[in-house]
């Protein structure tokens, strides 16, 4: 299949990227993310719900330099921290979020929007608590995962995120931890969340399984340069390497879609200026 040979080449491209310090084996898949959302081929659902998102800042714990991204994660062994409805059947636990970004404001984001780009991207992951005991369980399985993606765009400083913007510092090289408490993921999302797109696909980082409904919110957050200048502080290297690198575009190439459609939980605005001319 053609979408296979334009990823290994696109993954091949990268293999100094710093998650995959060799040439990357796709796992054979047809769903792998992140993608590029084509608002005109999306379809709209009448039947996609709106979330049910319900966080208990107490379940947050720490944070995470992983050498990739940093990690605020979270006690995941109650329902204290739910996503649920939208496209998802069960109950899904918030285990931890990350982000994405660039070296610059001009690219960052995993997933694009009619091919634009944003400086970062934030992904909120959670696992299937209904069907699954563990993460490590959920991983590997279809509707094993949920990540709501929310894009960052540069403008306002975004008070929220500052708190954690504060603690970075103390995690700058990998594999540093720092106690990071009562943070509450549910500051970094849009103020509306009834609309955005939902795909079937992939982890973007090893072990890339396809084990994920994508819920990519359409409205984006702002914060400030000064904050996004932050993360671009940070360390791919430990403290004992020689020559530090800064963490910077840690993001994947994007994936064919391979005959997926996204669905919208709104309706498409192009849809009444498309009824009027049927030319292509």
């Amino acid at each position: 299949m053609d979408c296979f040979k334009m990823q290994e080449a696109a993954e091949h491209n990268m293999k100094m990227h710093p998650m995959w310090q060799g040439p990357l084996t796709v796992p054979g898949g047809d769903h792998q993310s992140p993608i590029d959302i084509v608002v005109r081929k999306s379809v709209f659902d009448s039947e996609l719900k709106p979330l049910v998102i319900d966080y208990d800042p107490k379940t947050c714990q720490q944070i995470w330099n992983n050498g990739y991204s940093f990690l605020v994660e979270y006690d995941d062994t109650t329902d204290k921290s739910t996503l649920k409805g939208g496209p998802l059947q069960d109950t899904y636990r918030l285990c931890q979020f990350h982000f994405h970004w660039g070296e610059s404001n001009a690219w960052g984001s995993e997933h694009t929007v009619d091919r634009r780009l944003f400086p970062a991207e934030l992904h909120l992951v959670h696992w299937n608590s209904d069907k699954y005991s563990l993460f490590e369980e959920a991983v590997m399985e279809e509707n094993g995962l949920a990540v709501i993606g929310v894009f960052l765009k540069v403008g306002k400083r975004h008070e929220g995120l500052q708190k954690l913007v504060d603690a970075l510092p103390a995690i700058r090289h990998k594999s540093s931890v720092v106690e990071f408490n009562r943070f509450d993921a549910a500051c970094l999302l849009p103020t509306n969340t009834d609309d955005y797109w939902t795909y079937h696909g992939s982890l973007t980082t090893p072990p890339l399984t396809e084990s994920v409904s994508w819920i990519v919110m359409k409205q984006h957050i702002e914060v400030s340069h000064d904050q996004l200048a932050v993360f671009r502080s940070l360390l791919f290297t430990s403290a004992e390497e020689e020559v530090q690198k800064s963490m910077v575009n840690n993001f994947r190439v994007q994936q064919s879609l391979c005959g997926r459609t996204v669905r919208s939980s709104f309706t498409p605005f192009l849809q009444a200026a498309e009824g009027k001319k049927h030319t292509h």
